[in-house]
């Protein structure tokens, strides 16, 4: 069987999660269904250079702690400045031309310049079709300050926060000391526009705030100071439907060791963590989470995919964020909330597939 369907996987980046999305990518390759799908690699380094890639799934794996980062071969790729025709440009290190005809392309990229909307709006200006969620979901997703006020504008229950931008810090540390000290401790203190916990720290005392924000304010200029929210960490998975009716997963539970929170080596470099899936939840809980996602995915317009991440707390479920381009690697919770509620991670990524070539942007 000839495959009739060319896919760029487009990965790396210039932000911080530049190695997991890497992993991802690998993930990708290594289950999309070659009899369906011609992958075509385009990996962005760390500096922005687009890059042919080999397909080769092992050279993308986690060995351990190792991280995978995409090198500078020497190639370029070029994506086409009209809407026609659909094909990518590749100058090659000895100096040769190729073209490589293009139906989707797959954007699997992590924090600023792919999950916020940059990279949508690119291959919108291109006329190619892509995967995953539109300019405006993925934009507003990306904010956090922001997706909480349209969520809590939609209904729906989020934790309390306070934004602080870098003039404001620099201007009246003291002030913005005192007003964040309100939530009570500890705090979280969380770049607003990053994620995979990149930046995130907990503050227990008044002494410790000066680093967390400095901290933070190395992945953005804006940041959101949270209280602790007591409660279980419970998470959804919602999938765009080919009806427009959003689905959504069983959900999955993230249990952390006590006083930790689930950074960024707990993720993805082993800690002291479990991912349950499915959540243990009472079937109402269950029914409630979906619902929440759902709605939230409404909330932000979004399209593909989208992980929403909450608190069950004494009083119910609390909106923590929502995420347009999850985890994606084989061991992320949302591949693993999909797998336990029946559909593999290989369906998984053709069905996105599928539903960014049918996407009316």
């Amino acid at each position: 069987m000839t495959s009739t369907t060319t896919v760029v996987v487009l990965f790396g980046g210039r932000s911080s999660e530049h190695e997991i999305s890497c992993v991802t990518a690998g993930g990708i390759m290594d289950v999309i269904d070659r009899m369906r799908y011609d992958v075509v690699p385009v990996g962005i380094t760390k500096d922005g250079a687009f890059t042919l890639q080999p397909d080769d799934p092992g050279a993308w794996a986690l060995v351990g702690q190792d991280l995978p980062t995409v090198p500078d071969n020497g190639t370029r790729v070029r994506f086409p400045s009209a809407a026609e025709p659909r094909a990518l440009t590749v100058e090659h290190a000895d100096g040769s031309v190729t073209t490589i005809p293009v139906d989707i392309v797959f954007p699997i990229l992590h924090g600023p310049y792919g999950e916020d909307g940059t990279v949508q709006g690119m291959l919108e200006i291109a006329g190619l079709p892509y995967a995953g969620d539109g300019v405006l979901a993925s934009a507003l997703a990306m904010d956090k300050h922001v997706a909480k006020a349209v969520l809590e504008h939609a209904g729906l229950r989020v934790a309390p926060w306070t934004t602080v931008l870098r003039r404001q810090w620099q201007a009246d540390e003291l002030g913005v000391a005192e007003t964040v000290a309100a939530h009570g401790w500890p705090l979280f203190v969380k770049p607003a526009r990053a994620g995979s916990s990149m930046g995130v720290s907990r503050v227990d005392a008044p002494e410790q705030l000066a680093a967390a924000m400095h901290l933070a304010f190395e992945h953005d200029s804006k940041v959101i100071v949270e209280p602790r929210v007591v409660g279980r960490e419970v998470e959804v998975a919602v999938l765009e439907g080919r009806d427009g009716t959003p689905r959504t997963s069983l959900p999955g539970e993230i249990v952390v060791a006590e006083d930790g929170f689930y950074d960024f080596a707990a993720k993805y470099l082993g800690g002291d963590e479990q991912l349950l899936c499915p959540a243990p939840l009472t079937e109402a809980q269950t029914d409630e989470i979906r619902s929440i996602g759902a709605r939230a995915f409404e909330a932000i317009g979004g399209s593909g995919l989208a992980r929403v991440d909450c608190f069950l707390t004494d009083d119910g479920f609390v909106v923590n964020e929502v995420n347009t381009m999850p985890g994606f690697t084989p061991f992320s919770m949302y591949p693993r909330c999909w797998a336990a509620t029946g559909l593999s991670y290989a369906d998984l990524v053709a069905e996105l597939v599928e539903l960014g070539r049918r996407a009316v942007r």
